[in-house]
């Protein structure tokens, strides 16, 4: 890890931060002793009110990089908003949430509330009317909550961009920089992602001051440990087989499989069911409420495949995927490297296969090899119909 450019190599355990014994007793309760590099290195820095930025790969357990200093910053007994979490996705709104509420378990009078699209906003007005301190929001729905006045800001300590790269990727930049310029009160503001972008940048150099900067590369102490196949194949026919194939020999209880549009992605479900494997696909187009019970039908492990586009790639906070299946070659480099990291987080070993038909799909994952330097493994059905690797010349 990299603070302000220095590398920092030491270990450093949760109870070395600090931290209140009501903290303390939630992240027992989940059985964590040692914190991971971003935490590690945000923590302290958040707790004294520093500006952050944090460039860490996904799994490292950035939500817990702010939401323990911004936990313990809050004042029960003001009635206030005094924290807000801004997500690229619906998803990941809920699972930060999630998250938060488990660390506020024991810290009695703190309470969250998650303000996201495609969900009736008079519950989430509801809600808002019990005093919450913690906002976890997606920027279209909390400008919609700002027009209406359902929501004030004025007490906001602490900002939070998480994904900062993705949201504004996705469009958001206008939004949040409307939501930060009615903010008059920001004590700190924290950026948190796995790439940095010019996007990113700009956002840092007007509204932070002196943000310490924080960076956690893949190296093998953090790297997931995800095992990489590319399996070539003759036609797009032979891919559902070689999935399906693969799951049952492979003996793999929990998969994510990812298509690069919707259609796909509910063609694929649909394909999978009828050859007996339990699948439900989620995509922006499907209802928050039943992509929420298909989230919770897999986190319980009622659902065998879980079928997305990368409007899930991100936020998906499951740490017992067996396996991922890039069904299409993502279109974007970053893509593979988020739809990968399904798998092989909290320090298991996962395995990735991506189905390749076409010389577009073969151009476009040696794009991939190269730029992320992985050691994908090249596989292709021989004769016998057996998959065996290929010589690389």
């Amino acid at each position: 890890m990299e603070i302000n450019g220095e590398q920092v190599n030491e270990t450093v355990r949760y109870a070395d931060l600090h931290l209140s014994p009501e903290v303390m007793r939630a992240i027992d309760k989940k059985g964590y002793v040692q914190a991971t590099p971003v935490q590690a290195g945000a923590i302290p820095y958040f707790m004294e009110w520093k500006d952050v930025i944090a460039k860490a790969p996904t799994g490292t357990g950035k939500t817990f990089a702010f939401g323990i200093p911004m936990v313990e910053h809050i004042d029960p007994e003001n009635p206030s908003v005094q924290a807000l979490v801004l997500a690229p996705t619906r998803e990941l709104a809920v699972q930060i949430q999630e998250e938060l509420r488990d660390l506020c378990e024991f810290k009695e009078g703190v309470r969250s509330v998650c303000l996201y699209g495609g969900a009736p906003i008079e519950g989430q007005i509801k809600t808002l009317k019990k005093n919450p301190q913690i906002v976890v929001a997606t920027p279209g729905r909390l400008m919609d909550h700002m027009k209406r006045r359902t929501v004030k800001l004025d007490g906001v300590q602490t900002v939070v961009l998480d994904e900062a790269d993705r949201m504004l990727d996705m469009g958001f930049v206008r939004d949040v920089t409307r939501i930060l310029d009615q903010i008059k009160n920001r004590r700190n503001l924290g950026m948190f992602s796995a790439t940095i972008s010019r996007e990113v940048m700009d956002i840092s150099w007007v509204y932070q001051r002196d943000p310490v900067e924080i960076t956690v590369r893949p190296d093998e102490e953090n790297r997931p440990d995800i095992q990489q196949y590319r399996i070539d194949l003759e036609g797009r026919g032979d891919k559902v087989d070689t999935m399906a194939a693969l799951l049952t020999h492979g003996g793999y209880e929990r998969a994510i499989a990812f298509c690069n549009t919707k259609n796909m992605t509910d063609r694929l479900s649909g394909l999978l069911n009828m050859r007996g494997f339990t699948a439900q696909a989620i995509h922006g187009d499907i209802q928050q409420r039943i992509r929420e019970k298909t989230l919770q039908k897999f986190k319980d492990g009622k659902l065998r495949v879980l079928v997305a586009t990368d409007v899930a790639a991100r936020g998906l906070d499951i740490d017992d995927v067996d396996v991922v299946f890039n069904y299409d070659v993502p279109e974007e480099i970053e893509y593979y490297i988020h739809r990968i990291g399904r798998t092989g987080r909290a320090k298991r070993h996962g395995v990735a296969y991506t189905l390749v038909v076409g010389i577009t799909e073969q151009m476009r994952m040696e794009s991939i090899a190269k730029n992320t330097h992985a050691d994908i493994t090249i596989l292709k059905y021989d004769a016998d119909g057996c998959l065996l690797p290929v010589e690389r010349t």
